[in-house]
């Protein structure tokens, strides 16, 4: 197939990596781009006067047009599609044969027809060589005004500002952004950006620019006002580039736009249309996420994929303008018939938020944040997924003082939900039992078997079963056991303020009893994360599980596996070596993990410390895959081997791994380094993933595989190694502080107050001043790590639990072993009786 693209910006780039993505042997593409230069990041365009350079800028991986297949023009722009013969005419004397035209011609600045637009020194903010313009006119200029209001004209703003100018800003509405905020959002955002100092007019109809007696510029209004600058930058909106569509008898709008369907296709069905120069159900979308979605139907529809549909798309946004937080959210203006409003509003602060909802107050509608948007998240989520508001949803937007905001947790998931995959119970089964009288995680689990196979979704089980306790009235707690009258976090500070290092002081100054095998080691993990001591030091060996009482994983047949630690993956061949030399003298069944270490079972208890002796002495440390712990440092070669790669990830992965190595936390910890946005390493779905650009490293967190995989989250970008591994200090030590027991980060950030942002927050921006503490306690467990298995063969008093038998010496007779594909394996039951018989 021969498709032509005409047009080549964010959304155009999106349509062809989607295409690349999947096997395009049988595609043959050509793109047309007008621009002398690739797509590159308009949504970030002022970032260009603050040092970014064009190709800081540029979205296009390195090497992207190199591959066959695949044909990019620049400064070349279509003039004609003539749709008879099947061809596409450019202005360089190209005619390009087609079978499928894709148009993402996108949209040009509308400039109102005010007498004296084409004078000297008055420019439009859309492409990288009218930055280049407006900055080299800058260098002559004091003063800049900004025709425009909205979206776009106070990023233009922003960009006078950064150049040193004294800036005006001129909007024909009467307020700023009257699009996505109302009223009093406006004048609070008004109040905000006169304080850094610029000039705001609105209700200001221009209806002439004349020269200046001042300045270059005078701009004079129908009320009979002047503003007088040097530097003028229209930036009225934008108007979709539908041109060549019409000028070829491809239907458009009345009002402009290229006419869509839901497949993304034209009035012709083999020309497509994607992004702002898009019309789909009379709306043209202007922001870039939907013409991602637009670019994500169009690119399966050329693919055979004939199910994919564009329906809409949510146009709420959360920006950042001229250093103030805006956000609208859903039907911000309350148009729908019977809506409702709830807003908060701090003059002294200048801090706005608004609420639209239903006439019953059952659902939200939408909302505005204008000063602070850390609600952003959640109220997004509530809208997207139609979610019921709380009894009082004014908690949402009101300081705490007014009120503890409502997290969205549990409660927020749908009935459907599956909640433990291995049996297939939903959360509205769940729901069902506790109605039925399940009111103990004992109950629930016998009567719907969840969390009864592998235990993993036991956490969310737990927490299940206490909001819908809650929501039926009933008193819940949140105590660790019948020992602790506190949650795990509240035990976490307990013992970091006190300085408790031992169970028994633990539980003479707040707890009782004796103890169990919940509370014992969660303290044990406490501690742990705390102090780092030696976990199997005679007074916190009693409190360790079955796994870290031996410093080794316990597997069906009662023997064990041995996994050194192997950082990044890099091992030597005298190490593999040494391994394999081990596997076969014990007779250990090996295996490749998918954390890039290999995995020796089958050891007996007693053989524990004589495997890791050699190992020690060949230079491994403990991987601790037995505890709830830091485990791997997945990576690939990145740029020391591969073509692709931009930073070298295995170098970065070693220095992660063995900063974090033997980190306790309230659950298993995974990391990954990929040295290129290709992602060979699946950092994206690690608890800690980083991927390198070109600019640093970013980080991705709180994602996980397992039952419930989750996708990770973007933390920060663009960062250098320092701040890098700063924020994850801040990050990892702020989790172990604040998470509830076995709670893996995936779990614990969905149900985090404030969500995502309020992460960023606290780790990037540093929120609540704890940013050094947390640092300095990851430092104090750094600093004080030991390998655990090579502290433990030093010493004989923990050497004398690795016995099968108190009173004998002798090896386990219950384990048994039968050869398969050339390797040891636990016989099966059936196995085990004939060679019993045998015996």
């Amino acid at each position: 197939m021969k498709l032509v693209v005409i047009g080549h910006g964010m959304v155009s780039q999106r349509l062809l990596e989607q295409l690349r993505a999947s096997d395009t042997s049988q595609l043959e593409i050509t793109v047309l781009c007008e621009e002398p230069r690739a797509a590159y990041d308009r949504v970030h365009l002022t970032s260009f006067f603050s040092g970014k350079t064009a190709q800081d800028l540029s979205v296009v991986e390195p090497g992207f047009f190199e591959r066959p297949g695949i044909q990019l023009y620049l400064s070349d722009r279509a003039l004609r599609i003539d749709r008879e013969r099947r061809q596409v005419h450019a202005a360089s004397g190209r005619v390009l044969d087609y079978d499928r035209v894709v148009l993402a011609t996108g949209s040009y600045p509308f400039v109102p027809p005010i007498p004296g637009r084409d004078r000297s020194g008055c420019f439009v903010y859309r492409t990288i060589e009218d930055l280049e313009a407006i900055r080299s006119a800058s260098a002559q200029a004091k003063t800049g005004a900004v025709i425009g209001g909205g979206l776009l004209g106070l990023e233009a703003a922003k960009a006078l500002k950064d150049l040193g100018l004294d800036t005006q800003i001129v909007e024909f509405a009467p307020r700023l952004m009257a699009v996505q905020i109302d009223d009093l959002g406006g004048r609070i955002l008004r109040s905000r950006i006169a304080e850094l100092g610029v000039g705001i007019h609105t209700a200001k109809n221009t209806v002439a620019i004349t020269p200046g007696e001042r300045c270059q510029h005078c701009v004079k209004f129908a009320d009979g006002s002047e503003l007088e600058a040097d530097l003028i930058v229209f930036s009225a909106g934008i108007r979709p580039r539908d041109e060549l569509a019409r000028s070829s008898g491809v239907a458009v709008g009345e009002r402009g736009g290229i006419v869509i369907d839901d497949a993304c296709r034209t009035s012709d069905p083999d020309i497509y249309a994607i992004g702002e120069c898009a019309l789909w159900g009379g709306k043209n979308y202007g922001l870039v996420a939907p013409g991602y979605q637009m670019a994500t139907v169009a690119a399966a529809q050329l693919l055979g994929r004939r199910d994919a549909a564009f329906t809409g798309a949510d146009m709420s946004t959360k920006l950042k303008l001229l250093g103030v937080d805006v956000a609208s959210v859903g039907d911000a203006h309350g148009t729908t018939a019977g809506a409702r409003t709830c807003s908060f509003c701090d003059e002294r602060r200048r801090v706005y938020k608004k609420l639209v909802v239903t006439e019953d107050g059952t659902r939200l509608l939408g909302g505005v944040l204008v000063g602070e948007a850390d609600e952003y998240g959640t109220l997004l989520q509530i809208v997207q997924n139609g979610l019921p508001l709380p009894a009082h949803p004014e908690q949402l937007i009101l300081p705490a003082s007014g009120g503890a905001k409502p997290a969205i947790g549990p409660t927020a998931l749908p009935d459907s939900t599956q909640i433990c995959s291995c049996n297939n119970v939903s959360k509205g089964d769940l729901c069902t039992a506790v109605a039925g009288g399940a009111t103990t995680l004992g109950a629930l689990k016998k009567c719907t078997k969840a969390a009864t196979s592998c235990g993993g979704c036991a956490p969310l089980l737990t927490q299940i079963l206490k909001a819908e306790l809650a929501r039926r009235g009933a008193a819940v707690d949140n105590d660790l056991c019948e020992h602790f009258s506190y949650s795990r976090q509240q035990l976490f500070h307990l013992v970091r303020v006190g300085g408790l290092r031992s169970f028994d002081e633990l539980l003479v100054k707040h707890g009782h009893g004796l103890g169990c095998d919940i509370c014992k080691p969660a303290a044990a993990s406490i501690f742990a994360s705390c102090w780092n001591e030696f976990v199997l030091a005679p007074d916190k060996a009693p409190l360790q599980d079955s796994n870290d009482y031996f410093l080794a994983n316990i597997q069906k047949d009662g023997s064990y596996s041995i996994v050194p630690r192997v950082a990044g993956g890099e091992i030597t061949p005298l190490q593999l070596i040494t391994i394999g030399q081990i596997a076969q003298k014990y007779r250990l069944y090996t295996k490749i993990t998918g954390g890039q270490r290999i995995d020796m079972l089958g050891a007996q208890v007693h053989q524990l410390p004589l495997i890791w002796r050699e190992l020690v002495g060949a230079g491994f440390e403990s991987g601790h895959a037995y505890g709830k712990a830091v485990r791997t440092v997945k990576s690939c070669v990145g740029s020391t081997w591969c073509r692709y790669g931009v930073q070298d990830s295995v170098a970065l992965a070693i220095q992660i791994e063995n900063r974090y190595k033997g980190l306790r936390s309230p659950h298993k910890l995974k990391f990954a380094v990929s040295g290129c946005t290709r992602e060979c390493a699946e950092a994206q779905s690690k608890d800690v993933g980083v991927i390198a650009t070109e600019k640093g490293w970013s980080l991705y967190v709180c994602g996980n595989g397992g039952m419930k995989p989750r996708h990770a989250e973007l933390l920060a970008s663009n960062l250098d190694k320092p701040t890098l591994l700063r924020y994850i200090d801040r990050f990892l030590m702020f989790y172990i502080r604040t998470a509830d027991r076995l709670q893996r980060t995936s779990v614990w950030r969905d149900n985090l107050e404030g969500g995502l942002e309020y992460l960023k927050e606290v780790i990037c921006a540093d929120r609540l001043g704890i940013g050094a503490e947390l640092e300095s306690d990851m430092q104090r467990v750094i600093d004080s790590y030991e390998c655990e298995w090579k502290k433990a063969i030093d010493d004989p008093q923990t050497l004398r639990r690795f016995r099968h038998f108190i009173n004998s010496e002798r090896a386990d007779d219950n384990i048994v072993f039968v050869n398969e594909r050339g390797q040891p394996r636990p016989a099966r039951p059936a196995e085990r009786e004939r060679l019993t018989e045998v015996v």
